[in-house]
């Protein structure tokens, strides 16, 4: 969670609901300061952005260090149209938590105030994964149709061939275990890992893995002996994960002949990848083509899908699987 900035996992909240995106509030320890805090957040959760604006700055007047009231303010004045005051203050919540916990840089990004980072921040994909871990299953699959699990299964199934069952798999960011849950028959033993430990917690319980990690996929591919795993799964998961180099180099490495790599994505257009408004990366079917081809992956299928809906609308997706020769 992803299901990990590398990231993440099932799947992602929508952004289009304030209630996801939005940071679990830490107390400032100072009553009056978190007193104002909760009524800024009100005020923006009925559109007054101006109200919440005035409260969090009445309230860094009280805690002038505290990171959530700088991030909230930003997105109140995001929404008021003010992107440079925005700016600074996602600059200021970064300079007060820099382990970005609330997901500032990506913010400042979409502003056009950063460049555009590799990755997500760790300490916010886990912190948004852990809150939304309770939840996640019925909000992910009633209000956003997420059907990632079906759909990667059904690519899997129309690409290998030989009907084989796998021995090994990997799940990379398996959030609460939606995947493993329909790939089941085909499998023998699953490994999971998800960067929160709510969600790894959920995934365990399922009952459907040999071991749940709770930790970044990268270091998990890289504890894998080479050469180990029949297939490598990645359900709406990279999403959360810009630069997709590392993951296909240690996804190959490990990857024993024959063995399949199988993901969905965000469909982005170019050459490369794109840190979009909704805070999500897209990938080219070009990039994707061109990692493969560079870490002597086989491209054996990629179709156009849609795997959730954003704000009632599909969103745009591919669903692939390579294969190591």
């Amino acid at each position: 969670m992803m299901a990990e900035a590398c990231l993440r996992l099932d799947g992602v909240p929508d952004p289009s609901l304030k209630t996801d995106m939005t940071p679990v509030l830490r107390s400032s320890g100072h009553l009056s300061a978190d007193r104002r805090y909760d009524y800024a957040r009100g005020a923006a959760s009925e559109g007054d952005h101006a109200a919440a604006a005035d409260l969090l700055l009445q309230t860094l007047e009280i805690v002038p260090s505290w990171a959530p009231a700088w991030f909230a303010l930003g997105e109140a004045r995001e929404e008021m149209g003010a992107r440079e005051e925005a700016a600074q203050a996602f600059a200021q919540a970064l300079a007060h938590d820099p382990q970005d916990s609330q997901g500032a840089r990506l913010r400042l990004a979409r502003l056009g105030a950063a460049a555009q980072p590799d990755q997500p921040p760790q300490a916010y994909v886990r912190d948004l994964f852990d809150q939304y871990a309770a939840r996640f299953e019925s909000h992910l699959v009633k209000d956003l149709g997420y059907c990632a699990p079906a759909v990667l299964r059904d690519a899997i199934m129309r690409a290998n061939d030989a009907a084989r069952r796998f021995c090994v798999v990997l799940d990379l960011g398996c959030g609460t275990g939606l995947m493993a849950r329909a790939m089941a028959d085909l499998c023998d033993t699953i490994d999971g890992v998800d960067l929160a430990p709510a969600m790894a917690a959920k995934a365990r319980a399922s009952g459907f893995y040999r071991h749940v990690e709770a930790g970044d996929l990268i270091d998990f591919l890289n504890a894998r002996e080479a050469h180990s795993v029949d297939l490598v799964v990645a359900a709406d998961v990279f999403v959360y994960c810009g630069n997709l180099d590392a993951i296909f180099a240690q996804a190959r490495r490990v990857c024993a002949p024959q063995a399949l790599f199988a993901f969905t994505l965000q469909r982005g257009e170019g050459a490369g990848y794109a840190l979009g408004d909704d805070l999500r990366y897209a990938h080219a079917p070009a990039y994707i083509a061109r990692l493969a081809s560079a870490h002597g992956f086989h491209l054996l299928f990629c179709e156009e899908v849609s795997v959730r809906q954003d704000r009632g609308k599909p969103v745009p997706g591919l669903s692939v699987v390579l294969t190591a020769p």
